[in-house]
């Protein structure tokens, strides 16, 4: 099972996420010289600055912050970061905290409170570097008043088990939170505040990666209760969140800060990396491997399986098209959703990936990988996985139903019977995926 393609394919995967290692991509916006301190475009005297803090959140903050204290030091006041477990560094300067990432727990509300804490210490003459990356949201996990940890942890697994895309998901959070959706700015006022960020949203929307604790927030609570309705969530949520919704909705509740709001004037967002980065990184590996390459999206969304589809029609339409003896690579990103109905477990990818397999079941020689990113797929140890067109034979040679699995969710547990799964371990880095 193990041919050259499953092994060009875990090469290729590979090389992309070295594209967007953190730590890499922020030594290029952040540097120290001669007592002037480098931000981005912005070259601020250290005789400027009185203490300089470091906050934030993220799968891929703990090598940001390691990168941080390699170039700032002792220069470094004071820091607090949280990760997801087992996504760490060993840190001199900066304290992090590791919690519960996709559903967030009580670690994540001790290391938000902290984060909070820190960020409220600066003054005008301090300088506050946030670090962000996607699992922000999870890890950051400060309720709205009046609103409990359970409330967020109920209110997140109906939304992950929705269908919802991560906009949607994170306008919600938003809006059930004291730190996201521009609040943490507002703590860090009047401090100047410079927040590195890594991508794991479409499009790169600020407002949306981790829930945008820095940026300005333009959605409003009338969007979280027609989220909520069209996935017809309202009813289930608990009644403590649906009614701090709709009091919101009614102007009894403040809404999130705004692109006007006076905190916005000292803050400046970057983005240092991004799925693109990593798709362009695997197209540039693949035609070193002399495969004839073609990028098919940068944005992919929707139910994992239907993309599954369509990407393979995709494919079976471009390889009429191609004439020649190379071999052909065709590359996309972007993250799906999986609608769960099943209790079975698994990931986006790892669906994807199953779906893809039954399509292709005694079809054209095709080798299909899905992979997160962050090497994490869904609440499982695997990226993702590869399939060809014999993965569906060799399953029902063992008595395995694909279609079983597929219905019931439960991807992660055919790929371990069947084979197939790319196993990574954390990457400490988060672009969304690669197909």
């Amino acid at each position: 099972m193990k041919n050259r393609y499953y092994q060009d394919l875990q090469f290729i995967f590979n090389e992309s996420i070295k594209a967007v290692k953190p730590d890499n991509a922020i030594r290029k916006y952040i540097s120290l010289e001669e007592n002037v301190l480098s931000l981005a475009s912005d070259r601020i005297p250290l005789v400027d600055i009185e203490r300089i803090f470091v906050v934030g959140a993220g799968k891929a903050t703990a090598p940001m912050a390691k990168a941080v204290e390699d170039i700032l030091g002792s220069l470094i006041d004071e820091g607090q970061i949280v990760v997801k477990y087992g996504h760490t560094e060993n840190l001199k300067f900066i304290k992090i905290i590791e919690a519960g990432h996709p559903i967030p727990d009580q670690k994540g509300l001790v290391g938000a409170e902290g984060v909070v804490e820190l960020a409220m210490k600066a003054n005008k003459r301090d300088l506050v570097l946030c670090l962000l990356s996607g699992g922000g949201s999870a890890l950051l996990p400060m309720p709205a008043k009046g609103l409990t940890l359970e409330d967020k942890q109920e209110v997140t697994r109906l939304l992950l088990r929705s269908g919802a895309t991560i906009h949607e998901i994170n306008t919600i959070r938003k809006h059930i939170s004291g730190i996201k959706g521009g609040f943490l700015a507002r703590y860090c006022y009047p401090a100047k505040l410079f927040t590195f960020v890594v991508s794991d949203v479409i499009g790169d929307d600020l407002s949306v990666i981790a829930s945008g604790p820095t940026y300005p927030d333009n959605s409003t609570f009338q969007d979280c209760v027609d989220i909520l309705v069209k996935y017809e969530i309202l009813d289930l949520i608990p009644l403590t969140v649906k009614n701090h919704i709709l009091e919101g909705k009614s102007g009894l509740k403040p809404e999130t800060p705004k692109s006007n709001d006076e905190c916005f004037e000292k803050t400046k967002n970057i983005i240092i990396a991004n799925n693109r980065i990593a798709i362009e990184s695997a197209y540039n590996t693949a035609l070193k491997l002399g495969y004839e390459v073609e990028i098919l999206a940068y944005d992919l969304e929707g139910e994992s399986r239907i993309v599954a589809k369509s990407i393979l029609t995709q494919i079976m339409d471009k390889i009429k098209i191609y004439k020649g003896t190379k071999d052909l690579c065709f590359i996309a990103g972007g993250e799906t959703t999986v609608t769960v109905k099943g209790g079975g477990l698994g990931g986006r990818n790892q669906e994807m990936a199953l779906s893809a397999a039954l399509i292709l079941h005694n079809g054209p020689e095709i080798f299909f990988m899905s992979c997160g990113t962050d090497g994490n797929d869904g609440p499982t140890d695997a990226a993702g996985a590869i399939v060809d067109n014999s993965t569906v034979s060799r399953a029902l040679s063992m008595n395995i139903d694909p279609s079983y699995y597929l219905e019931s969710n439960d991807s992660y547990n055919f790929f371990k019977k069947v084979g197939g799964h790319v196993i990574t371990g954390p990457t400490n880095t988060n672009v969304m995926d690669l197909q």
